[in-house]
């Protein structure tokens, strides 16, 4: 059965520009309308094709960590900058208020309360582009340890939580690794719960109860079966956070995974074959032999795209 007949203009000496002509117009529309029933035809072949492909380790997994890693960074140095400022600014209100006892300068109360709220506003930011990076390289550094060989497995991995993401990656059977991942794993959590349900309170206040003790507050909690309480977690300090998100970092470049730094942060894509073949587990020995085998697959990537063979 065919898609459609028509019956083009192959007139030589038609005219090339201006409005097409009512025969043009309908060719047009013919042809538009035997693409679309071609296009509905194959797309469930074209399904079916991606479906093998991913169950194979014949796959390039994209690799964007430079980008989401810098964004963490850039937000991590505004909030220091802001930090800074901000003691700069307690600095000459105990100046002044030393030098003029029961005094208010309101515009330097203005200036601290505006750099205050932006304190805040960076280091949160900092910390949801750092989680969006682990979302990310974790599945990368898992690859490079072999744990993820074909892309059905990359693809489940990646609709996973951020636990199982930090388990693939990381051995929480480490004691150190372990207790980085219960702070982490609690911060995600009050970070969530502030950002993503509403920024009602960084401990989840929503409410306020007017008992005979005057007002008290009233906190969403994560629990189905009691979604309210009285009493919840500390709230996360922003310096305390952005430390500890420092000091994870440290410990995760410091071990057997300090390798895969230089992968990550170069310009190459995951490739699943080698972490089936070997070449990734060789490469993983030392730092000296990953930047050694990221030169020569960068010098690779850059004949293919040039064409030099």
């Amino acid at each position: 059965m065919g898609l459609g007949v028509f019956e083009p203009n192959l007139d030589p000496n038609a005219r090339m520009s201006g409005r097409p002509s009512q025969q043009g117009e309908k060719d047009a529309t013919a042809i538009v309308d035997a693409i679309k029933k071609a296009v509905s035809v194959a797309t469930p072949y074209f399904q079916w094709r991606a479906l093998q492909a991913i169950a194979t380790s014949d796959l390039n997994v994209v690799n964007k960590n430079s980008d989401l890693f810098e964004r963490y960074e850039y937000f991590r140095d505004q909030f220091n900058t802001q930090v800074v400022e901000r003691k700069e600014l307690e600095s000459k209100a105990k100046d002044r208020g030393s030098e003029s006892p029961g005094t208010f300068n309101f515009e330097l109360i203005s200036s601290w309360l505006s750099v205050n709220k932006q304190v805040s506003w960076c280091a949160l930011a900092a910390i949801e582009a750092f989680f969006s990076w682990t979302e990310h390289a974790f599945i990368h550094l898992a690859i490079l340890q072999g744990k993820l060989t074909v892309g059905t497995q990359v693809a489940e991995l990646a609709e996973d939580n951020w636990n199982a993401k930090f388990k693939a990656a990381l051995d929480i059977s480490d004691k150190n690794t372990k207790a980085h991942y219960d702070k982490l794993l609690d911060l995600r959590a009050q970070v969530r719960n502030f950002v993503a349900h509403g920024a009602f309170g960084k401990e989840g206040q929503a409410f306020r109860f007017h008992s005979g003790a005057g007002s008290v507050s009233v906190l969403l909690t994560n629990d189905r079966d009691h979604q309210v309480s009285f009493t919840g977690r500390v709230a996360f300090d922003e310096a305390s956070a952005i430390t500890e998100i420092g000091s994870f970092l440290d410990h995760l470049w410091a071990g057997a995974l300090a390798p895969a730094r230089h992968y990550l942060f170069s310009v190459l894509p995951s490739i699943l074959s080698y972490a089936t073949d070997g070449t990734y587990a060789r490469a993983m020995q030392s730092e000296e032999d990953m930047l050694s085998f990221v030169d020569g697959l960068t010098r690779r990537f850059e004949q293919a795209a040039d064409m030099d063979w």
